[in-house]
């Protein structure tokens, strides 16, 4: 039996403002929004790092809502819903936030995401700058919608090198984890 009890302590003691798993859909992108800046008032953050945190976020979480692979997954309804669904959580530690998002992802994408996480995160503020431009520009748009930007906003919006990493589940899936840090501008007392 899960003892909710240590679950809340869990997250209580590492600062998790907000945890969620299931279906990343366009009404619960807003929800998450809204719960996330209310309790940053609540804590009353500065407007700057609310406005950091809340853009990054953004970026994230349309990330995972627009770039979760499309599985033609057959099976249980139980197995489809668990390949399709994502966890998400948002901590508010002493000197960062710290944004942590998991979801499945086909194995075979696996090394074309890495080699751009790693192309990301090897380049300064200015080839940051230089490569969203040159994304913007190159016209390219995919077939979800997306112009390759996600992930090279949220490096320049966070001001920090990108967290991952990747569980190979089996053949046909892997399971992608993101970190993200966003340091924050006051310490929490």
């Amino acid at each position: 039996m899960l003892d909710i009890y240590d679950l809340y302590k869990k997250m209580e003691s590492n600062k998790i403002l907000l945890s969620f798993k299931g279906a990343i859909t366009s009404e619960l992108l807003t929800s998450i929004l809204q719960i996330v800046e209310t309790r940053m008032e609540e804590l009353q953050d500065s407007n700057k790092e609310r406005k950091k945190v809340f853009n990054v976020l953004v970026e994230i979480l349309q990330n995972l809502y627009h770039h979760i692979d499309d599985f033609e997954v057959e099976g249980p309804v139980e197995e489809v819903n668990n390949i399709k669904s994502s966890i998400f959580m948002i901590s508010r530690l002493t000197d960062e936030y710290k944004i942590v998002t998991g979801n499945y992802l086909l194995t075979e994408n696996v090394v074309k995401l890495k080699s751009r996480i790693d192309h990301i995160n090897s380049l300064d503020r200015d080839g940051l700058k230089l490569l969203y431009k040159e994304t913007l520009n190159n016209g390219e748009i995919s077939l979800k919608g997306g112009g390759g930007l996600g992930f090279i906003d949220i490096a320049r919006k966070s001001g920090q090198k990108l967290d991952y990493n990747f569980i190979n589940i089996d053949e046909k899936y892997s399971f992608f984890t993101l970190i993200v840090r966003i340091e924050k501008v006051n310490k929490v007392k």
